[in-house]
């Protein structure tokens, strides 16, 4: 990556379906349930290892099942906890909290920290995948970026990003806030109220699962495309993002 861009953290908070062994009694029965979409993102580990090799970037990743705690929810939210664990005591849930979530985001905070010392400034890709169909409605995007419009170096950045995968790949349907919306509860827009968009930028990237369940030689192409795509926009960002007004 050149000197003159900004740092890049990639994170995966829900890269796993693992169950830690002094929980599994609680997942008796729910193997169905731990290898849906609901148990972990599909594929967004691939991807997000593959993101940080090609662009020698760190990664913090998660591998325990986002039905145990999640790691993308903020405290006092209901999906933090899944069925299976709300119910729980209020200690073994704080208990939870303590081995999982906030080590997880301690670790991130840690790694940013060291990207902004070093360059003064970050992009972090937080790295998703959903479910092509969720309560019976096709969704109509293969890639997704999420950020706050507010923001207006995040929303330059994806408009950036979004025009060079149009231009590498224009099979793909790609769409900005789109399944979910950038400013809804997650690990970016918890930074984002810590860290000003002059020195932050806080992007999900949300793939199809209908993408990663192809045959390997094609999904392979599209993590190529989406590293190639993502440092390409980088080098960019310092001319067209960071001195954005916002």
């Amino acid at each position: 990556m050149p000197a003159h861009a900004p740092g890049l953290l990639i994170t995966c908070e829900h890269g796993g379906n693992r169950v830690p062994a002094r929980y599994a009694a609680l997942f008796a029965g729910q193997q169905a349930l731990l290898e849906s979409h609901r148990g972990l993102d599909i594929g967004s580990l691939v991807i997000a290892r593959q993101l940080a090799h090609r662009l020698e970037a760190p990664l913090v990743e998660a591998t325990v099942t986002r039905l145990l705690v999640d790691l993308n929810r903020s405290p006092g939210r209901g999906r933090r906890y899944s069925e299976i664990t709300r119910g729980l005591p209020a200690a073994a849930r704080e208990t939870l909290v303590q081995h999982y979530w906030a080590p997880y985001r301690g670790q991130v905070d840690a790694s940013l920290a060291r990207l902004l010392a070093q360059h003064g400034r970050v992009v972090h890709v937080s790295v998703h995948t959903f479910a092509a169909v969720l309560d019976g409605v096709r969704r109509t995007a293969d890639i997704g970026l999420l950020y706050d419009p507010r923001r207006a170096p995040e929303r330059a950045f994806c408009e950036q990003w979004q025009q060079t995968l149009r231009h590498s790949a224009p099979a793909l349907s790609v769409r900005r806030n789109y399944p979910y919306l950038g400013r809804a509860d997650g690990l970016t827009t918890a930074l984002r109220r810590r860290h000003p968009p002059s020195t932050y930028i806080g992007i999900e990237l949300e793939i199809n699962q209908a993408i990663t369940a192809q045959p390997e030689a094609a999904w392979a192409g599209l993590r190529q495309q989406l590293a190639d795509s993502l440092a390409a926009a980088l080098v960019a960002a310092p001319a067209q993002v960071w001195q954005t007004p916002g």
